[in-house]
C-alpha cells in the first residue's frame, strides 16, 4: 500500500494583523459623562521604507528554487504499510514559495515594524468596568502590509469615595443631624453629573430611610452603542446622634424627653398580636 500527502501550495506573504487589548482606567465621572482619551500603544505599523512590500531598493521576489514555488517540500518514508508522503513547510521561504532577494533593511522584508503610537479612543457615556470598546483596524498592521487588527479598549473603573455604582443605579449617603431628622429641612447634595440638588428631608425622617432621585444615575449603554435613559440614585438617610453635649444642651434634651414622656426606654414591638405565643406561655405558668 502506497500512503500519500496533498500539499496546500504556498501560503500568501500578504496576512491580516493580530487584534490589540490595552486596559484604560477611568474614573466614575468619566464612564458616567464619556471622554474622548488619547493612549500610546505599541504595535506593528506598515514599514515606511518598503511600504509592506519588504523589498530593499534592488530587491526583487523571485520563485523559491528550494520548493518550486510550492511552499513546502516532501519526503518519502518506507514502513510496513508501503511509501509514506509528508510534506512541510520549505525552511528556505517559510511556506511562501518566494523569495525577497534583497530584504527591506528598516523591517528585514517582514513590511512593518513596531513603533509607539497615539490613539483616541472615544468612550461613550455609561461604560462599566470590564467592558471594551472596539476601535476597528487599529490593531497590529499584519506581515507584508496585510491589514491592520482591531485595537479592543478594557475600561478599569476605578472606586469613588462618595458613589456605589450598582448597574445603572448609583447610591450614596448622606450624613443628617438628629434634629434635622426630626424636624425636617432642605439640604444640598452634589450628585455625580447633575450638580448639586436640594434634598427633601421630611420631619421624622428615620435612619437608614432611603430617597431615590429618578433618573439621576448612569447612562444605559446599549450594546448598539447607544445611549437609552439613565439609572437612578439611591440616597441612603444617616442620622447622626450627638455624642458629646454641654449642660444646657444636654437639659433640653432632657426637658423635650420629659415633654414627650421619653424618660425610660421601652421594648419594641415584636408584631405579634396580644394572646400570641409569650402570652400563651406566661398562661401555662
Amino acid at each position: 500500500a502506497a500512503g500519500g500527502a496533498r500539499g496546500r501550495g504556498p501560503r500568501s506573504r500578504v496576512q491580516p494583523g493580530s487584534d490589540a487589548l490595552i486596559r484604560l482606567q477611568l474614573t466614575l465621572e468619566e464612564c458616567a459623562t464619556g471622554v474622548n482619551r488619547e493612549i500610546t500603544v505599541d504595535t506593528a505599523i506598515l514599514c515606511d521604507q518598503c511600504r509592506g512590500a519588504g523589498t530593499g531598493e534592488s530587491g526583487n521576489v523571485v520563485t523559491c528554487d528550494t520548493c518550486g514555488g510550492q511552499g513546502e517540500v516532501q519526503s518519502v518514508q518506507r514502513s510496513f504499510l508501503g511509501q509514506v508522503v509528508t510534506a512541510r513547510p520549505c525552511p528556505t521561504c517559510r511556506g511562501y514559495g518566494e523569495v525577497i532577494t534583497d530584504p527591506c533593511q528598516q523591517c528585514g522584508g517582514d513590511g512593518r515594524v513596531r513603533a509607539r503610537r497615539d490613539v483616541t479612543a472615544k468612550i461613550p457615556p455609561g461604560v462599566g468596568d470590564g467592558m471594551r470598546i472596539r476601535l476597528s483596524g487599529q490593531g497590529e498592521v499584519g506581515p507584508g502590509g496585510g491589514p491592520a487588527g482591531d485595537l479592543y479598549v478594557e475600561v478599569d473603573e476605578a472606586p469613588h469615595e462618595d458613589f456605589e455604582r450598582q448597574g445603572n443605579d448609583l447610591h450614596c449617603h448622606l450624613r443628617i443631624p438628629a434634629t434635622t431628622a426630626a424636624l425636617g429641612a432642605t439640604v444640598p447634595l452634589e450628585t455625580l453629573i447633575d450638580g448639586e440638588q436640594d434634598i427633601e428631608i421630611e420631619p421624622g425622617t428615620q435612619p437608614n430611610s432611603e430617597l431615590v432621585l429618578s433618573g439621576m444615575g448612569m447612562p444605559r449603554l446599549r450594546s448598539s452603542g447607544r445611549v437609552d435613559g439613565r439609572g437612578d440614585l439611591h440616597v441612603h438617610i444617616d442620622v447622626v446622634v450627638p455624642t458629646k453635649l454641654d449642660e444646657e444642651q444636654a437639659e433640653l434634651l432632657r426637658e423635650l424627653a420629659r415633654l414627650r414622656g421619653e424618660e425610660a426606654p421601652t421594648l419594641a414591638g415584636n408584631g405579634h398580636k396580644p394572646g400570641g405565643l409569650f402570652s400563651k406561655l406566661r398562661a401555662k405558668r
